[in-house]
């Protein structure tokens, strides 16, 4: 009657962690999930989201989010759009509809995602609305995930 309680036991105990092990590993994959899509939709919110009264602001924004080639390809194109958002006092102010993931691993993922802005400036005075379906390819780096390139698609 022993050994069939210390075995009654020891497979409780295995299936118990087995259980613990397995529950753990989803919520593991859904933090993760929800730190991708957190950081897509805010980098594409950061990025349909300008205004030229504060430019400076909105553009160290989007670079607080992003990284390598993106990173760099942005950073480059800064001074020349800060002259033009300011010439044409440009306003967009976006707003995430839809974002999914395409692909993700530990360290890398893709997502797409959908957005609209109402865009104002000089030559549309009243706005115009715009929508983006943009791609974003995210890196997790120093506990974050960045945004290291942003296609246009569709």
């Amino acid at each position: 009657m022993t050994a069939g309680l210390v075995a009654a036991t020891v497979v409780t105990t295995a299936l118990a962690l087995w259980l613990a092990f397995g529950i753990y590993e989803t919520n593991e994959a859904d933090r993760r999930r929800q730190g991708i899509l957190a950081a897509a939709r805010q980098s594409a919110l950061n990025f349909t989201s300008l205004d030229y009264r504060h430019y400076d602001r909105d553009s160290a924004n989007v670079l607080a989010g992003a990284t390598g080639d993106f990173r760099k390809q942005f950073t480059a194109q800064t001074e020349q759009l800060t002259k033009l958002v300011a010439q044409n006092k440009s306003v967009s102010e976006g707003q995430v509809l839809e974002a999914g993931i395409v692909r993700s691993d530990e360290n890398s993922a893709r997502v797409l995602v959908v957005a609209d802005s109402k865009v104002t400036n000089t030559a549309v005075p009243g706005g115009e609305a715009r929508t983006y379906r943009l791609q974003l390819d995210l890196v997790h780096k120093d506990g974050r995930w960045l945004t290291s390139d942003v296609e246009f698609v569709g």
